[in-house]
């Protein structure tokens, strides 16, 4: 079996949410537990930060990872889902995992004669800590896929659970309030393992503070606990810098940024509460390891497909994966602040609530409707006539490389009110431009 053909078993053979939604589903974790028990329970042999939330989870994730390595530490981590290569999904210190490792781990499941229809998720995740058990990192981050409680990955017991925030998203299986969402999501909770949620909301906070009180774990809310203030604008080093530290403090640690987006700030206080809490895990926290590890996060974990640069100029183009409203809102309200004249190419997947995030776009800017090439995808015509009825006008075109081209040659038409290119309305999108 050649890798090719391995992937090729993995995307097609076996149920993907990202292709098929809900059909992919599964609402138990019978079959990831049986996966594991044929593999030896892997999980159980590694050290892990569990990590859920409606958004910025997997920055999160990519920031814990960066100073952790850069306290000398090896970290794994999977993430979900990939936007180039699938080995995106499982990597220890940026380097994915091998193809000769997929392929052996595929041949071994077709050879199991197991009873189970696993899912694609389901057998990325049993993929992942059976590599990472053979690899033994010293600290393994784990994203949750959807959700928290019926979620694959949470079979494990993590050191630390950490939950970013919670907002409406995946309304179909999590429910349609935030407080349901949040017990979902809460679900990631374990007896005595101490959590961090990095925003209060005055929906969920009851929700979290019943799920810790049951379990009898330390929590601790990140913006309630530190506060961090922007103290430099993008200087000679491209950086963005922060001072970071406890709440009413006059002075904090002083971190610059390679990371950019409009959730930064957010992110990188439930990063800092989540290594503080880690501190005495066999693990000493240092200030110059974290500033020089966050200097440097997109090239030593491998961060794409948020608010990501594509080109600077003629024109200024930028992709980022938001896809529900509490991740757009930020997003938008950046691109308008630019002033500049908007090009958006627009493309996302057929169970969106458009009626909630097709509003939130700018009625002054020319749109570019696409069709991510998943079966998943909206059809761009269908998208575009129902953004129509928002105020949003622009042309259909057969593929997003099509939308994205012709975007960047109008951006340009006019040198002396150059526009500027958005890239977005799901990972899937973005990951076709990236």
């Amino acid at each position: 079996m050649t890798y090719q053909e391995s992937l090729d078993y993995l995307f097609t053979q076996l149920p993907m949410y990202q292709r098929t939604g809900a059909a992919a589903m599964k609402k138990d974790l019978t079959n990831i537990r049986v996966l594991l028990e044929w593999l030896g329970n892997p999980h159980e042999k590694l050290r892990c930060i569990h990590v859920a939330g409606t958004n910025g989870k997997g920055t999160t994730c990519h920031l814990l990872a960066a100073a952790l390595q850069a306290h000398g530490q090896s970290v794994a981590m999977y993430t979900s889902p990939h936007y180039k290569d699938f080995r995106e999904r499982i990597k220890i210190n940026a380097e994915f995992i091998s193809e000769e490792a997929v392929v052996d781990f595929v041949k071994r499941f077709k050879g199991s004669n197991l009873k189970i229809e696993p899912s694609f998720f389901e057998i990325t995740v049993a993929m992942a800590f059976d590599y990472f058990a053979q690899q033994q990192p010293s600290w393994c981050i784990v994203e949750v896929g959807l959700g928290g409680r019926l979620d694959s990955t949470n079979v494990i017991t993590p050191v630390l659970s950490v939950i970013t925030n919670i907002g409406y998203d995946h309304t179909q299986f999590l429910g349609d309030t935030l407080e349901l969402i949040a017990g979902e999501k809460g679900g990631i909770i374990k007896p005595g393992v101490p959590v961090i949620i990095g925003e209060t909301q005055v929906e969920t906070t009851p929700v979290f503070k019943e799920l810790a009180r049951a379990n009898r774990s330390q929590m601790i809310f990140a913006d309630q606990a530190y506060e961090i203030k922007l103290v430099g604008m993008r200087g000679m080093d491209n950086l963005k810098y922060f001072s970071i530290g406890l709440s009413g403090a006059e002075t904090g640690l002083i971190v610059g940024t390679d990371l950019e987006g409009p959730h930064l700030s957010k992110n990188l206080l439930t990063a800092y509460a989540a290594l503080l809490l880690l501190h005495g895990n066999d693990f000493e926290v240092s200030g110059e390891s974290v500033q020089f590890g966050w200097k440097q996060v997109a090239a030593s974990t491998y961060y794409i497909g948020r608010w990501q640069v594509l080109q600077q100029r003629k024109p200024f183009c930028i992709a980022d994966s938001a896809h529900n409203t509490e991740g757009l809102v930020p997003v938008i309200e950046r691109l308008k602040a630019m002033e500049k004249p908007l090009h958006i190419v627009l493309g996302v997947v057929n169970d969106k609530d458009l009626s909630k995030a097709l509003p939130l776009f700018p009625k002054d800017a020319t749109y570019y409707f696409v069709k991510a090439d998943i079966p998943r995808g909206l059809p761009a015509e269908k998208l575009r006539g129902t953004a129509v009825g928002y105020g949003l006008i622009g042309e259909v075109y057969s593929s997003v490389d099509e939308g994205y081209a012709q975007a960047k040659l109008d951006a340009c038409a006019w040198e002396a009110t150059e526009g500027a290119v958005f890239v977005g309305g799901s990972i899937f999108t973005v990951a076709e431009v990236l």
